[in-house]
């Protein structure tokens, strides 16, 4: 029988007379030493020390290797780098770069406790996922197993601070967008429903950013209307922002998925304005079949895209409680009529019909660049816990991970030519550098490659972030 080994060498194809021979034993060598201006960057917000904070820990500190921030902080890194799965925590743990991330003193794990751990500094895959199996109170009968419990109301409000720290003063205006998109499971998670529209069994967590920084990541079951909960996140976002910033102006900005009294109604009660999506029916097209008419007019003489702008009060005939301002768009393209509507709060003499769809309504797309920033490149639809609880930590993990890049962009990136990249370019470009590393007594060397192709943008982004004024 044919016996099956690992072999010492790698063969690859000859290079003219010369063999190309490959062996792993380049000794301490990490993929990953750009995961350190990540930490320079946390060192200047405290984003992952704050999340920390936001959990409870019961267990006795004597009897423990790796405290909640260092898990945390692992945790948060490994995704940032691109690691989604715990699994890759049980290799990740003998880096000795995400060690340096996670704050260890012993970054290569020569001091741990039990022999078969030395050499791995961080935490495995079993010890991490303590973390996702936290209890809803200290009373819990599982507390016995399991005694780190997250608190998700702090953490709620820890996306609410960053944003405001971010700030030096407060804008003269914000625009909360609000937003759902599917989250597709493919196992028996709790809270797991089908769901028409997307035509698949899925989570349908809500979202609300302003501009590129997360306020709120709830994860909700998708057997709901989208606008489920809009409310009480804005009352709660709305609340916290004004204690700090009580003059500013506040703008929400949805689709016609937020088309919603109830929302309609909060905002106008506490002086928040809104522009929302309004989905098209028989009535609204007939109020603006003229302009309609005038728009195929134009493309006819044209052959190009046209659009007439309309402005008037409307009010449905049961649905609302009182008129609201209705903006139409009606476009003729290629294709035939492209009638849409937004409902608004604004004022005529503060904005006029045209710059208020195309300008702020239209602005809303931007955001759901920054959901699929998360959901692709930060792992947010990574939810294949058993419980909707664990599956919430993961999308807040996530929304951590996001709000770290988003730091790292925001302050380390300005002024060069990728100020505007998404995560995925800025960790490819900027994290994925290969390094030697060596550990003595007094210092850590990094020996970053040679041949790294980005090295002067390497340098304007350490200088920037050293520059940069801690919050």
């Amino acid at each position: 029988m044919e016996t099956q080994c690992t072999p010492t060498q790698l063969e690859f194809h000859s290079l003219g007379r010369r063999e190309i021979i490959g062996k792993f034993d380049g000794g301490t060598i990490t993929s990953d030493a750009g995961g350190l201006l990540l930490r320079e960057t946390e060192k200047r917000t405290g984003i992952i020390s704050g999340f920390a904070k936001c959990f409870e820990d019961l267990r006795n500190p004597d009897l423990i290797e790796h405290t909640v921030a260092e898990l945390i902080a692992q945790r948060i890194y490994g995704l940032a780098l691109g690691y989604e799965d715990l699994n890759d925590h049980d290799d990740l743990r003998r880096d000795p770069v995400l060690a340096v991330l996670a704050e260890k003193e012993d970054p290569e794990g020569s001091q741990r406790k039990r022999p078969r751990d030395r050499g791995k500094a961080g935490a495995g895959k079993s010890t991490l996922n303590r973390l996702e199996l936290t209890p809803a109170d200290s009373s819990a009968a599982e507390l016995r197993y399991k005694k780190i419990i997250m608190q998700p109301e702090t953490i709620d409000r820890l996306l609410v601070d960053v944003f405001l720290q971010a700030h030096a003063g407060a804008p003269e205006q914000i625009v909360l967008d609000v937003d759902a998109t599917d989250d597709p499971l493919h196992g028996n998670q709790e809270g797991r429903f089908f769901h028409g529209y997307y035509k698949n069994y899925c989570y349908l967590p809500l979202y609300i950013f302003c501009g590129e920084f997360v306020l709120c990541a709830r994860l909700r079951p998708s057997n709901i209307d989208a606008s489920e909960g809009t409310v009480e996140e804005l009352e709660r976002i709305v609340g916290q922002i004004r204690q700090v910033w009580p003059e500013v102006k506040i703008v929400v900005r949805g689709d016609s998925g937020f088309c919603r009294d109830s929302i309609m109604t909060w905002c106008e009660a506490h002086e928040v304005d809104f522009v929302f999506g309004l989905a098209k029916n028989e009535r609204l097209k007939a109020i603006i079949a003229e302009e309609l008419k005038q728009a195929q007019a134009l493309y006819e003489a044209a052959k190009l895209a046209a659009r007439v702008f309309k402005d008037f009060r409307y009010e449905t005939r049961d649905s609302w409680t009182r008129q609201r301002r209705v903006v139409a768009k009606a476009e003729h393209l290629d294709k035939g009529a492209n009638p849409r509507f937004v409902v608004t709060s604004i004022g005529m003499e503060q904005l006029e019909a045209q710059a208020l769809y195309e300008q702020l309504y239209c602005g809303r797309g931007d955001m759901e660049n920054r959901i699929k920033e998360q959901q692709l490149w930060l792992f947010a639809d990574r939810t294949s816990a058993g419980k909707m609880r664990a599956n919430q930590l993961r999308l807040y993990f996530s929304s951590v991970a996001y709000m770290l890049m988003q730091a790292l962009r925001r302050l380390g990136l300005q002024g060069t030519q990728m100020a505007a990249a998404q995560c995925n370019t800025i960790r490819l470009k900027l994290l994925k550098v290969g390094a030697q590393v060596r550990v003595t007594v007094r210092k850590i060397w990094i020996s970053l490659a040679g041949g790294y192709p980005n090295t002067e943008l390497f340098y304007q982004v350490l200088r920037n972030l050293q520059a940069a004024t801690p919050f």
